[in-house]
């Protein structure tokens, strides 16, 4: 049975998008599930590539986001806090946050690697024998399935899309980014995906005592090591220049977004 709407409850949202489809749902205060839905997701494979598409993963969101909003008799302001969470797949965008193929085929709707991609295979083993002292914070070595091995095949294989990108996002931070034009990123997805020092990071903050984003914890000597030290320039634009646990953003009710931290905190 559909709950029953009321302007002064507050509901919380949460989206989970994984391989195959876009899941969401709807709880209360008490953390009791008022509605769920889910949508699939188009996925495009050819041998080591696999490829999705950042336009059908946002349609496939908002589809299930109202059919739980229905299910679970829910309006949109009575929304107080907003969660996404995903695969650690890597998106690329323009400068007006359109599709950039990742694709051999050319088709700008495949603007995503997905997570278990492995076209970078070498490249994972030419970044690992550099022995970066990054590597010590990922268990000693990349694999091919995160970011910087996936970024240096880009630029080696696809330079028309390489120049066209200018945001490369996992696929968590590019939902944030959809929803509120804010391109901060989670700490949880560049430390864990893209070598980003998150120790460095809360070092900072604390000593500074403040909640300043400013992302201190990329290692730039690595990423020119690599091949990738364009992706310094800008402060870090394209890979991220602001870097947080937790966001807050103007929504209905003053309502609260995080990211793949799934956690809420009230206005």
């Amino acid at each position: 049975m559909a709950a029953s709407g009321s302007s002064s409850r507050s509901v919380f949202l949460g989206v989970d998008v994984g391989t195959g489809s876009a899941r969401a749902g709807l709880f209360d205060g008490n953390g009791k599930l008022l509605g769920s839905s889910s949508s699939p997701i188009q996925i495009w494979k050819d041998g080591n590539c696999i490829e999705q598409s950042s336009t059908d993963i946002w349609h496939a969101v908002c589809a299930a986001v109202k059919a739980a909003c229905a299910l679970a008799n829910v309006a949109g302001e009575e929304v107080s806090g907003l969660g996404f969470a995903a695969t650690c797949s890597l998106v690329a965008v323009d400068a007006d946050g359109s599709p950039v193929t990742v694709s051999w085929s050319g088709d700008t709707r495949r603007n995503i690697i997905v997570w278990m991609d492995h076209r970078a295979v070498k490249q994972a083993e030419r970044i690992n024998s550099c022995n970066s002292p990054v590597l010590q914070y990922c268990g000693g070595s990349l694999s091919p399935e995160m970011q910087p091995p996936k970024l240096l095949w880009l630029k080696e294989n696809l330079q028309e899309s390489w120049s066209m990108a200018f945001r490369w996002m996992d696929l968590s931070d590019w939902l944030s980014y959809r929803a509120t034009g804010d391109d901060t990123r989670s700490l949880c997805t560049t430390v864990c995906k893209w070598t980003y020092l998150g120790h460095a990071h809360m070092e900072l903050i604390n000593e500074k005592g403040s909640r300043d984003m400013e992302a201190c914890g990329w290692d730039d000597d690595f990423w020119e090591e690599i091949g990738l030290g364009d992706l310094v320039e800008g402060h870090h634009a394209k890979i991220g220049a602001c870097c947080c646990r937790w966001r807050r953003y103007v929504f209905p009710r003053n309502a609260s977004i995080t990211d793949c931290w799934v956690r809420s905190d009230g206005p």
